[in-house]
């Protein structure tokens, strides 16, 4: 463990670290929580200039102000912590993050089917989105869906369901979504943040084009190298042609980052942890 770990901030573990999970993790981090990741070895990360889980690939990513670092194990995690900073560790089943005993569990994973958990009373666990239902596999559901529910806490039942309509940019819905046009390896052409045009070359898959479909700034694009299936999500383009966008954690991934606060916040034995750690300052 690291000799400057403090255990008075209470240690929080996400489950996954892409775009929405990232809103969540700066919310905690900024709020006075210690956070840590659990990724798996090859994240299929779209927003990757917002995302925690680009350290995979990277070893070190910053977002606005904060700092993630991969860690090579759970002392390392630690040490990462004791710099305040994000502790990043491949570990697809979250089990060596685990063992360190977070005060809860964030599962940011975005699955959208049903998540199989063994449900105790400790660690909390918190669900985004659908695939939990409070009570069975979680202790509370956070809407992902915007409208005028997102980042609600929902403590009894489940959210809305996956409605698999990507939200609409000015006219576009559907055409904004970048699918693999083939089963095979993922090889990039074209740069996050690049302003494309109707007919560009994004990317191909075992000699494929997948082809601009509009006028946009590409947002999102997964990591050259990686192995897809055809019509998997592999990128968005947004038509307002702001590459600033790119580099913006969303309004929806800090709205869902409030609504875990809160469910945090809710737990008396955190509140309490927090308060102690306030008292010291």
């Amino acid at each position: 463990m690291g000799d400057q770990f403090s255990n008075l901030k209470p240690l929080v573990l996400v489950r996954g670290g892409g775009d929405l999970a990232s809103g969540v993790i700066l919310r905690l981090h900024h709020s006075g929580f210690h956070v840590m990741v659990a990724e798996l070895n090859d994240p299929l990360t779209v927003r990757r200039l917002v995302s925690f889980s680009s350290a995979v690939h990277l070893g070190t990513f910053t977002i606005e102000d904060v700092e993630g670092v991969l860690a090579s194990s759970s002392d390392a995690a630690l040490n990462v912590l004791a710099n305040h900073k994000i502790a990043i560790m491949i570990d697809p089943q979250a089990s060596r993050l685990l063992s360190l005993n977070p005060v809860a569990v964030i599962d940011a994973r975005m699955l959208k089917t049903e998540v199989f958990s063994d449900l105790q009373e400790k660690p909390m666990l918190i669900g985004l989105g659908p695939g939990f239902t409070a009570g069975k596999n979680c202790h509370a559901v956070v809407e992902t869906n915007r409208g005028p529910y997102l980042g609600r806490v929902y403590w009894n039942g489940s959210c809305q369901e996956d409605t698999q309509i990507p939200e609409k940019v000015m006219e576009y819905s559907h055409e904004r979504v970048l699918r693999a046009p083939e089963n095979g390896i993922f090889h990039q052409v074209a740069s996050i943040g690049d302003i494309l045009h109707p007919g560009d070359l994004i990317a191909t898959v075992e000699g494929k084009p997948l082809i601009a479909p509009f006028k946009g700034v590409l947002r999102g694009l997964i990591q050259d190298g990686l192995k897809v299936t055809a019509g998997m999500k592999i990128g968005d383009i947004d038509p307002r042609c702001d590459p600033q966008l790119c580099r913006i954690v969303s309004d929806k991934a800090l709205a869902i980052g409030g609504g875990v606060l809160e469910a945090l916040l809710s737990n008396p034995e955190i509140r309490m942890q927090l308060g102690k750690m306030d008292e010291t300052l």
